[in-house]
């Protein structure tokens, strides 16, 4: 069975998840009234809107353009190469401007995109590249994105609920406005905490998936330590917070490690030749 520990990583983090969920339901039923049946909609209209402004703001904010084939002959080659060998369609491919190389995927299988930064192209050669894109392309087949879509929005609308609970049960003074904030960030902080933890294990089966189509982890192990030496050296990033998880590569320090979405840079190469 395909990624079976991945499966049972995402039923435990999945239970979690629909418990905060449940719990933040039966509260709005009982402080708001609202029907079983009103609130799954709202839930899944609150999702989906959050999915696709979030596709949409993920590329503006790098100023992402349509990759022309003329141009990248080799990139599209590959890609389409790889697709059809992983059992997808051929995502929209767009290049854009980070001030950093990097790369990442947005959508799910048949609606995908995947961005690759020119810095990314001028750093690295065609088999680094191609795992690179080969590893992109694992998180549109393995419904990365949108399972982080999702995870995002459980612990948005625990938090919002959080909020309402604060403001409906104090003194509606400003001191409530700002601790309902607080509480608010909190509670979404710690919800995160379970998705970054299955986001990192995502990536290192998005590493194993590309290591398998191209036919070993060498090239993305060597692109992943040119990219974090690129990182380092960049003076200015133009990823955000929000874009720099759904990136190739990101992490954390310290205690920043568990609201990281991607593990240790030195242990995803370690794996990768081992």
């Amino acid at each position: 069975m395909r990624h079976l520990g991945l499966k049972a990583r995402m039923a435990v983090v999945g239970s979690m998840l629909f418990a905060f969920y449940a719990v933040a339901a039966v509260v709005a039923m009982g402080i708001f009234g609202f029907s079983p049946v009103l609130v799954a909609l709202g839930s899944v209209a609150f999702v989906g809107v959050q999915y696709k402004i979030g596709k949409w703001a993920a590329l503006r904010s790098v100023g992402a353009e349509e990759m022309p084939e003329d141009r990248f002959p080799e990139i599209h080659r590959q890609v389409e190469s790889l697709s059809k060998d992983m059992g997808i369609d051929k995502p929209r491919l767009m290049v854009a401007r980070m001030g950093v190389p990097n790369a990442f995927a947005v959508g799910r299988k048949g609606a995908g995109t995947v961005v690759v930064s020119e810095e990314l192209l001028q750093m690295l050669d065609s088999r680094e590249v191609e795992g690179v894109l080969a590893h992109e392309l694992a998180h549109i087949r393995n419904r990365d994105v949108v399972m982080m879509v999702l995870g995002q929005g459980v612990a948005s609308i625990v938090a919002i609920v959080a909020q309402w609970v604060v403001l409906l049960t104090g003194e509606n003074d400003l001191a409530d406005f700002f601790l309902a904030m607080v509480v608010g960030q909190i509670t979404q902080m710690l919800v995160m905490v379970f998705v970054f933890a299955i986001s990192r294990y995502r990536e290192y089966v998005a590493d194993r998936d590309a290591a398998a189509e191209i036919g070993g982890g060498e090239p993305l192990a060597t692109a992943l330590e040119k990219i974090s030496r690129g990182s380092e050296r960049a003076q200015k990033s133009e990823i955000d917070s929000e874009v720099s998880a759904l990136c190739i590569f990101g992490e954390g320090t310290g205690l920043a490690r568990l609201f990281a979405s991607h593990p240790p840079v030195e242990k995803r190469i370690e794996r990768l030749r081992n």
